[in-house]
């Protein structure tokens, strides 16, 4: 395992992708294409990585940080002139080097062991990760003698019809023994039509010097999708929506419509909780053990309690804690905290707030940069006026504070335990524990007013 190393070309600009985002950036499941490969590199074990980056390489090293090395493909010569670019770092070093493609975002950690590891059991010098295709046009076929050796890797384009008739392909992934490979590569020239330096030529030259070579076949055709364009990244989306699915069901998360329910690949999800159909999980979501999460909910940067029921809402980076009931049609905005047994009812809007454990909004209300405390009550229609135009202001309720229908806390103001708030009232000043504050006009009944 010392002695592996793994080189990720994402220096190509992706014109197809018709786009002003960098190529490898583009997100599937929720992150860039380029850190889904790095995450299951590092899984991998690798003791070195190395990525090229070309085009966007600040918006590339942002999102990576220093979890690999960088080098700069500073013109676009070819797969082969872009692993060259990683010799100052690999090359000498004896070991097995993994060269695969930053826009591959379904590979997986434990292909790349498997790789690598039929890599030395068969004593290759370089072996090609292959896979079955129904279809496969376009792709390069792996040509084998009758002992299952391979023979050679011809392009789509150059192959005879005999050779079009096979469907392993090349998937683009390889694995090389690393002094060899950058010895190779100093020999690959680019006398073709690209004028470009081309990484499989260094199989043919491994094979013209009668080394061994190799290829091992995932059995997963899905791992091998390569994204140029918006088709290839939708393709690339469903079927990791699916893997990612499927994973949860297996750990005993229920999903009622798998085809309708989108969870992130950095969610975490405990087991007896139930998701229907239109939830989106996005991002890094924590969801605990029997929740019930949706229809038509979607929660993103967010830690959920155990059981807790969220229905058609919107969740939005905040706390949640146990036995939680929110919806239907609640929006909890950023930075807020919502303790165990809470109640936040239809139409209500929660924003830089904290709940006490049992309090409860059932219906109607907008309560924002608020300190409510435990078994507090807002009726239908309680507001907390935040905001005098230029700045925000707190407001502060206190443990088993009443607040009436349609009472509107005009902020800063603090209302302190055991008080209760008249409906229709509108305060402007503090309101003393376990007193009743009425802030409204009294009525006038004006009578036969209207035969009049």
């Amino acid at each position: 395992m010392n002695n592996r190393y793994a080189v990720i070309l994402a220096a190509g600009q992706g014109k197809r992708m018709k786009s002003d985002l960098y190529k490898v950036l583009h997100p599937v499941s929720g992150k860039p294409m380029v850190e889904h490969v790095v995450d299951q590199v590092t899984d991998a074990g690798l003791s070195e990585v190395v990525t090229v980056v070309g085009h966007g390489a600040d918006a590339v090293k942002e999102h990576l940080g220093d979890r690999v090395s960088y080098v700069l493909q500073e013109e676009q010569l070819g797969t082969g002139h872009a692993v060259v670019q990683a010799k100052d770092f690999l090359e000498g070093k004896p070991g097995v080097t993994v060269v695969l493609c930053g826009d591959t975002p379904l590979i997986r950690a434990e292909t790349m062991q498997a790789l690598m590891n039929h890599h030395e059991q068969t004593s290759a010098k370089a072996t090609v990760l292959t896979a079955h295709a129904e279809d496969p046009s376009g792709y390069g076929r792996v040509i084998r003698d009758n002992q299952g050796q391979v023979t050679r890797i011809v392009e789509h384009k150059d192959a005879d019809n005999e050779e079009r008739q096979g469907k392993e392909i090349n998937t683009g992934t390889y694995c090389f023994d690393n002094e060899m490979l950058f010895q190779a590569l100093a020999k690959v020239g680019n006398d073709n039509v690209q004028g470009e330096y081309y990484l499989p030529d260094v199989i043919e030259i491994l094979k013209s010097q009668g080394e061994v070579l190799s290829a091992w076949q995932t059995p997963d055709f899905s791992e091998t999708i390569g994204v140029n364009d918006r088709v290839a990244l939708a393709k690339a989306e469903k079927a990791l929506k699916q893997r990612i699915n499927e994973h949860w069901m297996r750990q005993g998360v229920t999903i009622i419509d798998p085809d309708h329910t989108y969870i992130s690949a950095d969610a975490d999800i405990g087991y007896d909780t139930v998701i229907y159909p239109g939830t989106m999980l996005n991002e890094s979501v924590e969801v605990g053990s029997g929740c019930e999460i949706g229809p038509h909910t979607e929660i993103t940067n967010s830690r959920i309690g155990d059981n807790t029921v969220i229905t058609q809402s919107v969740v939005s980076e905040s706390e949640i804690g146990q036995n939680v009931k929110a919806g239907p049609y609640a929006h909890i905005r950023p930075q807020s905290d919502i303790a165990d047994e809470v109640k936040i009812g239809n139409f209500v809007e929660i924003k830089k707030s904290s709940f006490g454990k049992g309090s409860k909004a059932s219906h109607l209300s907008y309560v924002g940069d608020a300190e409510v405390g435990e078994r507090v009550n807002l009726g239908c229609g309680s507001i907390t006026v935040n905001y005098d135009g230029e700045n925000k202001f707190l407001t502060k309720i206190g443990n088993d504070v009443f607040v009436g229908c349609n009472a509107n806390l005009i902020a800063p103001v603090n209302v302190e335990e055991g008080a209760y708030i008249a409906a229709g009232s509108t305060i402007t000043e503090d309101v003393p524990s376990n007193a009743l504050s009425i802030a409204r006009s009294r009525q006038t009944n004006k009578e036969n007013y209207l035969k009049k």
